[in-house]
């Protein structure tokens, strides 16, 4: 008898163990996120460099943002026949992926990249304004096309989501100077999905994000291919 409570009571504390670790992974990238010293990260774009090191230069599309783009374990799946690397890193605001730009697009001369960041900037109480969100993005291309003169680059419009949804103008103002910036260079595309994501009552449909009403839940990505996918094959082909 003691020896079945001794066994139980070693699989309890294994899963506690399992379920904290999801919880303390999490507390570091809102630790991590708060910042605004983009070598917080250092970790975790050494743990992606490691993963990808081996993908042939040219081989595929950079996916490149914050943990919408880190979570989506179907990409690769989704996006059939590209080729795809996967580069999300937890909290990333626009200022990291420019910080990061050379070791994480560059480095791959990828065929295309796609980005999807600025969420992280805009939220309730602490908001960049959309001018700095622009300024950034822009400094960001920039670092691409020193090496990447003729690449497609996609900017993923911020979504509306039900968490950040009463900051949702500024996020929109953000994703209108991104369009047109984009509508003045070449090679440079803006992939709205917003609209995709709103309920008929015009507010982000709840379907489409997991609980915490932030991030995208498995009908929510389904939007995203179909968009996105949809896009990349009719530009870049197979």
């Amino acid at each position: 008898m003691r020896r079945v409570a001794r066994i139980a009571g070693l699989l309890l504390g294994a899963l506690l163990l399992v379920a904290a670790w999801p919880a303390w992974q999490l507390w570091g990238e809102i630790r991590k996120a708060a910042s605004e010293d983009p070598r917080v990260w250092e970790e975790d774009i050494a743990a992606l460099e490691a993963t990808t090191a081996t993908r042939a230069s040219g081989s595929g599309t950079v996916f490149v943002g914050s943990s919408s783009i880190r979570l989506w374990s179907t990409l690769e799946r989704d996006m059939q026949p590209l080729s795809v690397i996967q580069h999300g890193f937890g909290g990333a605001k626009l200022a990291d992926l420019e910080f990061y730009a050379e070791r994480l697009v560059n480095a791959y001369q990828p065929r295309a990249v796609v980005v999807f960041a600025g969420t992280n900037d805009i939220h309730p109480g602490n908001t960049k304004p959309p001018s700095t969100l622009l300024a950034t993005y822009q400094r960001f291309v920039e670092r691409l096309r020193a090496d990447l003169p003729n690449t497609p680059i996609y900017y993923i419009g911020i979504t509306p989501s039900p968490m950040r949804w009463e900051v949702w103008t500024i996020a929109r103002e953000t994703n209108r100077l991104i369009r047109e910036f984009c509508a003045t260079r070449s090679a440079l595309h803006f992939i709205d999905t917003g609209p995709a994501l709103l309920g008929g009552n015009g507010e982000p449909d709840r379907d489409y994000y997991v609980f915490d009403g932030l991030h995208l839940s498995e009908a929510g990505y389904a939007v995203w291919t179909e968009i996105i996918r949809g896009r990349l094959l009719a530009d870049l082909g197979t």
